[in-house]
């Protein structure tokens, strides 16, 4: 009996052992099979897994049109005219621009039949052009997916504005920026050196690494003549979602008028009515202009909003253009290219471009000759006192202060490079 017993513990005891090593050898097996088979990230661009399809890219080159393009590859002309009749209400082929690049996905079978066209105007965005199926032929826009890094910077002037932001590395989207930021309150062609600045700003970036640009400045400083300016950037409208800068009083950075019709330009002549030329044998011959010299093909801006008054020639004049802002102000902008203008009656907006630097009419260099009316008679702009943008409004006032806090607080702490 006694050895009966011990049988049957030795024989559950070498079971129990069996299924200990089965179970670990399981485990084991298991762990290892986890290592082997893991799950490869999968090729995903423009919304499409790459493996899916034969990928050929190029960029379009001079006189290429999308019908040839897509001739070489394989699709006949009445295909072409489908695809281009489908889609005109949403794209126009004919925008396609030489030097931005595409992409054609086509089928992986023996075929290779192109089933999509994807075009990039610029890094961020691109256009599909869906033919995979020709009885619902689409195009759509669509953006990449990209992360916002907020940044710093900061400079002391040592010459210009924009060289000293380009010898600091910034983008010259980010001077553009500042400088309209400023565009009413600082006249920059009297930036002096010495001056400084600090912003604090957002960049875009795809695939973490590329920049694809600016999305707004947040807040700014400018030490300009001792005077220091803030700028925050504050959202008034929940509708319309348009940011406005104010300074840390809630005052607008805006005004009636910009400062320059010009971006970095410099003044050669100021409006003086008791100049004398020593080619008239230094007589006097009042200068009722400002002149902001500039590269022959620099966009000229409106400094404010109104109707074409005028789009003309004169032997003096060259082309030029005249613009009624309202029954008090005009301004004129003067020696213009001949073609690029705005026509009479066009209304525009404050900073839209009405033409180009040009050499027309009496002048020695290219620039504009900027002229400012008030109540019909010519004054120097820059000691006229033009009424400012409007406020914070009163409702939101506490929530601009609280948004101001940190962008201050922030701007202090920042080092001058």
């Amino acid at each position: 009996m006694k050895r009966l017993i011990k049988i049957l513990f030795l024989s559950l005891l070498i079971t129990a052992i069996i299924f200990s090593f089965y179970y670990l050898f399981g485990l084991v097996f298991n762990s290892s099979e986890k290592e082997v088979y893991i799950v490869e990230k999968e090729n995903i661009e423009f919304g499409f897994n790459l493996d899916n399809f034969k990928v050929d890219r190029d960029t379009i080159q001079f006189g290429d049109s999308f019908g040839e393009i897509m001739l070489r590859n394989k699709l006949s002309y009445s295909q072409i005219y489908n695809i281009v009749q489908s889609i005109k209400d949403s794209f126009d082929v004919r925008w396609l621009t030489a030097g931005k690049p595409f992409t054609i996905l086509s089928s992986k079978d023996s075929l290779v039949t192109p089933q999509y066209f994807i075009y990039q105007p610029n890094p961020l965005n691109y256009v599909v052009i869906d033919f995979s199926n020709f009885d619902s032929i689409m195009a759509y826009n669509k953006k990449k997916p990209f992360k916002i890094v907020n940044k710093t910077t900061s400079g002391i002037i040592s010459n210009s504005l924009s060289e000293t932001m380009d010898e600091n590395g910034l983008p010259w989207e980010l001077i553009n920026q500042l400088s309209d930021v400023y565009a009413w309150t600082i006249d920059f062609t009297r930036i002096q050196k010495g001056d400084s600045f600090k912003i604090i700003y957002n960049e875009r970036y795809i695939e973490d690494t590329i920049l694809v640009g600016i999305k707004n400045i947040d807040a700014a400083y400018f030490n300009h003549n001792g005077e220091e300016l803030y700028a925050f950037n504050f959202v008034t409208d929940s509708l319309k979602q348009t940011p406005e800068f104010y300074d840390q009083n809630g005052n607008s950075l805006q005004r009636t008028f910009l400062k320059s019709p010009v971006r970095f330009s410099n003044i050669s002549s100021r409006y003086n009515l008791k100049r004398r030329i020593a080619y008239y044998g230094n007589k006097v011959r009042p200068h009722k202009g400002t002149d902001f010299a500039a590269p022959t093909g620099t966009p000229i801006m409106a400094t404010a909003d109104g109707r074409v008054e005028k789009s003309a020639y004169t032997r003096a004049n060259g082309y030029y253009v005249k613009i009624k802002h309202n029954n008090t102000y005009s301004t004129q902008y003067l020696h213009m290219q001949k073609n690029g203008r705005v026509k009479k009656g066009q209304y525009v907006k404050q900073g839209d471009v009405i033409g180009r630097i040009g050499m027309t009419g009496n002048t020695s260099g290219p620039h504009v000759c900027y002229r400012f009316w008030k109540n019909n008679r010519q004054v120097d702009p820059f000691k006229q006192k033009l009424p400012p943008g409007k406020p914070v409004p009163s409702e939101l006032k506490v929530n601009f202060d609280i948004y101001k806090v940190p962008l201050e607080e922030s701007l202090n702490q920042i080092n001058f490079q």
